[in-house]
């Protein structure tokens, strides 16, 4: 999407009697339809191994519910477009149409074959609309921010880094979690596993949120403090508005580094696998909340649990707040490390300091490698002189 595209879906006020709501209901079905649809045409290549076996019980409930689904953005899109002459409500309704052409006819379950790849689409949909129909209405009737609008500056490129994380879960997997495990499997008799294993579920949580929050505390320190590390976690901290789609801003090299090195003490330690799918289930959600805009303050817990509050006010570009507050859940680590920061009134802006970074998703991926490439030119240069 170039920038003049991405320009005109941002920084728009959804305010009823123009047609501008049914619009973004209709781009909005219309695109999960779309994408829904692909997940009926490919299943072996887009769904997720892990939920096929739903998938197959439901199939016609879920494909009804797809039909529903493109019916709506239709209707949405035929009122904003025609009686309200919104030029959004036709891009819904073309979306729409699209996703009916995808998922037309398709009514037997298919025999999936076993392949060694897939791309998550349906984990893209699915988490997308549950955390969409959370969050929005939470921020919507708690908002920290009362003026910021739901498609505010930003949120298309936000968007993309979400998509880029639910689709490429396999992906980062491969380059994380796996060469984790294989070497972890060739560790002869690890003496701490059994003694991990033989506590209660609820204990191992626990014990997960203090052993790797106490990692990412360093891991996040060092991506403020290194300087080439920076430049890639600048990218999160470039968006001056904070929602739960602000927490999706994250480089695919930072990516790869902090569940690179997260992962390795969950592994190491042996923790039961229901207590890491409990852990990745909480922190996962834990994570969007404390990007969030809302107001709540938290008085007593934010001391103990990382509240948005707290993480705000590591977002903050006001001086004293400048490379604080580094904790993902555990604040005590920053009381510990001196890096604590929460005065008592809530953080208003945000963005990166001393960095005029881009908007565009694939500008801010080429980005931190500029300056590497610049001295590479400069010096090849010189040698040319």
């Amino acid at each position: 999407m170039t920038d003049h595209l991405r320009q005109k879906f941002e920084d728009i006020e959804l305010t009823a009697g123009h047609g501008k709501v049914s619009a973004f209901l209709s781009v909005s079905l219309g695109i999960l339809g779309i994408f829904s649809a692909l997940c009926f045409l490919f299943p072996s290549v887009l769904t997720t191994p892990e939920l096929r076996p739903f998938y197959t019980q439901h199939y016609q409930t879920l494909y009804y519910t797809l039909l529903g689904g493109i019916v709506l953005a239709a209707g949405f899109g035929t009122y904003s477009a025609i009686l309200k002459q919104n030029k959004y409500g036709f891009y819904g309704l073309c979306f729409s149409v699209v996703a009916a052409i995808l998922g037309c006819g398709m009514i037997k379950a298919p025999t999936l074959p076993t392949l060694p790849y897939y791309a998550g689409f349906d984990y893209f949909v699915i988490t997308l609309i549950i955390l969409a129909l959370v969050f929005i209405p939470l921020e919507g009737f708690f908002a920290k921010n009362k003026q910021q609008k739901l498609l505010r500056t930003g949120w298309v490129t936000d968007m993309k880094y979400f998509m880029l994380s639910h689709i490429g879960i396999q992906l980062f997997s491969f380059l994380t979690v796996m060469p984790i495990q294989y070497w972890i499997t060739h560790i002869p008799n690890n003496p701490i596993v059994p003694y991990i294993q033989a506590q209660p579920i609820g204990l191992q949580f626990i014990e997960l949120l203090v052993v790797v929050d106490f990692t990412t505390y360093w891991i996040h320190r060092a991506l403020h403090e290194v300087d080439f590390l920076w430049r890639f976690h600048a990218i999160h901290h470039s968006t001056e508005h904070m929602d739960w789609l602000a927490s999706s801003r994250l480089h695919i090299i930072e990516v790869l580094i902090t569940r690179f090195i997260a992962t390795l003490p969950i592994f190491l330690l042996g923790f039961h696998t229901s207590a890491v799918f409990a852990y990745l289930i909480f922190i996962s959600f834990h994570a969007i909340f404390i990007h969030s805009n809302v107001r709540f303050r938290f008085p007593y817990l934010r001391w103990v649990i990382a509240t948005p509050e707290f993480h705000h006010w590591h977002h903050s570009s006001e001086k004293p707040a400048i490379d604080k507050n580094y904790a993902a859940f555990i604040p005590l680590y920053d009381l510990i490390f001196k890096t604590m920061y929460m005065p008592n009134h809530l953080a208003s802006v945000y963005g990166t300091v001393g960095y005029k970074i881009p908007n565009s998703f694939t500008k801010q991926f080429t980005w931190p490698f500029k300056k590497y490439v610049n001295r590479l030119k400069k010096r090849f240069q010189k040698s040319e002189t």
